[in-house]
């Protein structure tokens, strides 16, 4: 019983960090404060993604700056029980991320 859930556990945690590092090493290295989504006009469901990313999200992860919506999709996937997202955060978390 131990050894599922330490591989239930350690698999998904695994993933999530080969995403993000994958995405952290595909973007350009960056000095300037300037960020992607610094520069996205300011919507109500942009502010309010952003919002819910970082009460929901934002403990634990900064926000990437480049993200394939795809990538967004399957990090949010495997997030959304550990982190208990609503269908509604997932959505507007998900479109923050990658709009």
């Amino acid at each position: 019983m131990n050894r599922r859930l330490f591989t239930a556990i350690f698999l998904p945690c695994c993933l999530i960090a080969f995403l993000f590092c994958a995405a952290q090493e595909a973007q350009p290295q960056s000095r300037g404060k300037s960020s992607v989504h610094a520069a996205k006009p300011a919507s109500g469901a942009t502010s309010e993604g952003e919002r819910r990313f970082r009460t929901n999200c934002g403990r634990c992860h900064n926000p990437p700056e480049d993200i394939s919506p795809r990538e967004a999709r399957a990090v949010i996937r495997q997030m959304r029980v550990r982190a208990m997202l609503s269908a509604e955060d997932e959505r507007l978390i998900l479109q923050y991320l990658a709009p």
